[in-house]
């Protein structure tokens, strides 16, 4: 058993002090070193002659789809995301290269350049291979939250990611460079802060933002006045309008369709029956525009705290956006409630860049924005749209998989269960029963090709050879799977189904354009013209732009090229 699972694994990689074997880490290499000499074969591009800038300022619109920042972009204000319509480069064409499109995958791969066969995240969660045991992508029992209580699965470090990030890159080279992340979520903050840098998430639990002892013994005196200012109970009873008048969403669904989840209308008000906030409000924050101005509050709090900017040390200051992706959750990204929170989102960043404008220059920062997927519409809307779809019950799909397995293997439970994007063979079991591993793994998926809702399924055996690479979901998918992290067969369900243990809300994590297509926009005035570019670019292609705009080799795991400057 175990010369069969080394042979699956075979030339890619075995473990090697948490490290990749040498021979996968001279194909990062490579892809880095092809990455170098891209960058010095551009000295036609505008960024040549520029000087480095002072701050990177990443921003990520969490399950922001490019179909709503172009649908409503004539409802923009003068100076958020029309600043990079106005003043940056554009591109309308970019989607991201792997199949399994969440969040923690789009959040490792923005700045290493990195998709998740190298970043190790295969996903929010999955199962360690060996003891089918439940991973969480940034969890760390090691670490716990700084004030505020912490449970075993909760993300507190950066520990399960094996990628490089830019701002790593900057801090290597400079140790005065300064690598802050903020989000909402834990995965949206500590992924891009990478192994170097510093995150700060919203807690759930307290409204206050906080980092972990992964990180820092305690806070600084900065983080500590911003949650002494309790500005998350200052949303106490506010409410939640809608910023243009109603003939305005003619183009969104009206609000309190059936397949929405609880409070799917607007105005909204956010209390608790006890009358005082409490983790039960703060929560309630999450789907919503408040959780993002607080994000951004925090976001100018590091600002100024940390002297981002200020001197010739390049700076990074990620900022994670992660209400609209709980309200498309709830409501889907064609509702009214998405509708207004894109607009919503639209002033705040007109704000915000005014900050910046104040605080760094003009023309001392650049910032990019990007999500980290997009969404799918509701299997519901899209049969009123007259488009097959559907939603698989996740038990009952389990259920059916280990059945198929035990009328050929005998009894057992030889399935774990879902892994990232793939399924997880109880290898323990397999190993006792002296079972064919490699043949359960094809039987298992046969058997998911069987299904009405999967439409590619692969087993580690074929994702590690070619014949079967021009099928048309085989290049996502593959770079969707990790050779040490991830189970023995990988599927990708149908456009159009997804998987809900219920009949309300929608999600995303498919290889289709509804998930995979973003907007990737860029500002920085000597370094990003104001242009258009509609040629296909990919999500990984922005970490190695980013290093030849700031002068510095890209991430060593980095597999994307640089996108056009013009």
């Amino acid at each position: 058993m175990k010369h069969l699972f080394q042979n699956l694994i075979g030339s890619w990689s075995v473990k090697n002090g948490g490290r990749l074997k040498r021979r996968l880490v001279l194909l990062a290499g490579g892809s880095a070193l092809a990455s170098m000499a891209l960058l010095s074969a551009c000295s036609t591009t505008n960024t040549a002659e520029a000087p480095r800038p002072k701050l990177l300022v990443l921003l990520v619109v969490d399950g922001l789809p490019q179909r709503q920042v172009m649908d409503y972009r004539d409802q923009l204000g003068a100076d958020g995301f029309a600043r990079f319509f106005k003043q940056g480069t554009t591109y309308t064409n970019a989607h991201y290269g792997h199949a399994f499109t969440v969040t923690a995958a789009g959040h490792a791969a923005m700045l290493s350049g990195a998709y998740s066969h190298r970043s190790g995240i295969i996903g929010n969660t999955w199962r360690d291979p060996q003891t089918g045991a439940e991973v969480y992508c940034t969890s760390d029992t090691s670490a716990t939250y700084i004030g505020n209580a912490t449970k075993p699965l909760d993300g507190t470090s950066p520990k399960n990611l094996r990628a490089e990030m830019l701002g790593d890159v900057f801090k290597g080279l400079d140790a005065r460079s300064k690598v802050i992340a903020v989000s909402g979520k834990d995965r949206g903050a500590i992924l891009p802060a990478g192994k170097l840098g510093t995150a700060y998430m919203y807690m759930g639990g307290s409204g206050e933002f906080a980092s972990t002892t992964h990180y820092m013994p305690q806070h600084p005196g900065w983080v500590n006045a911003f949650n002494q200012s309790k500005l998350a109970d200052t949303y106490f009873n506010r409410v939640w309008q809608p910023l243009l008048p109603e003939a305005a969403y003619s183009r969104s669904l009206p609000d309190g369709q059936a397949w929405y989840a609880p409070g799917g209308a607007l105005p909204k008000t956010f209390s608790d029956a006890a009358n005082k906030p409490n983790a039960k409000f703060y929560t309630s924050l999450l789907p919503s525009p408040y959780v993002d101005e607080m994000t951004l509050a925090f976001a100018k709090a590091a600002l100024e705290g940390e002297q981002l900017g200020a001197d010739d040390a390049p700076d990074v200051l990620s900022v994670s956006l992660s209400g609209h992706d709980y309200v498309n959750h709830a409501y889907g990204a064609e509702s009214r409630l998405s509708h207004d929170h894109f607009l919503q989102l639209d002033r705040m960043l007109e704000g915000f860049f005014k900050h910046l404008d104040a605080k760094v220059g003009a023309g001392n920062y650049v910032a990019v924005l990007t999500a980290d997927h997009g969404f799918m519409p509701t299997p519901e809307h899209l049969a009123q749209l007259g488009k097959p779809s559907g939603r698989i019950d996740p038990r009952k799909f389990l259920e059916r998989i280990n059945t198929a397995v035990q009328a050929k293997f005998g009894e057992g439970k030889w399935v774990h269960g879902f892994s990232g994007s793939g399924i997880l063979l109880n290898r323990s079991l397999i190993k006792d029963k002296q079972q064919d591993a490699q043949a359960m793994a094809q039987l298992v998926a046969q058997t998911l090709l069987k299904e009405p809702g999967i439409a590619a399924a692969y087993s580690a055996q074929d994702l590690m050879g070619t014949s079967r690479a021009q099928e048309p979901l085989f290049a996502a998918m593959r770079k969707s799977w990790h050779p040490e992290v991830s189970g023995e067969v990988q599927y990708a369900v149908r456009d159009g189904w997804m998987f809900s243990t219920g009949n309300t809300g929608t999600t995303h994590g498919s290889p289709y354009t509804y998930d995979t297509h973003v907007p990737i926009l860029a500002y920085g005035p000597a370094w990003f013209k104001p242009t258009q570019v509609d040629a296909a670019v990919q999500v990984a292609d922005i970490a190695p732009t980013l290093a030849h705009v700031f002068k510095v080799r890209p991430p060593a795991q980095s597999e994307g090229k640089l996108l056009p400057l013009r």
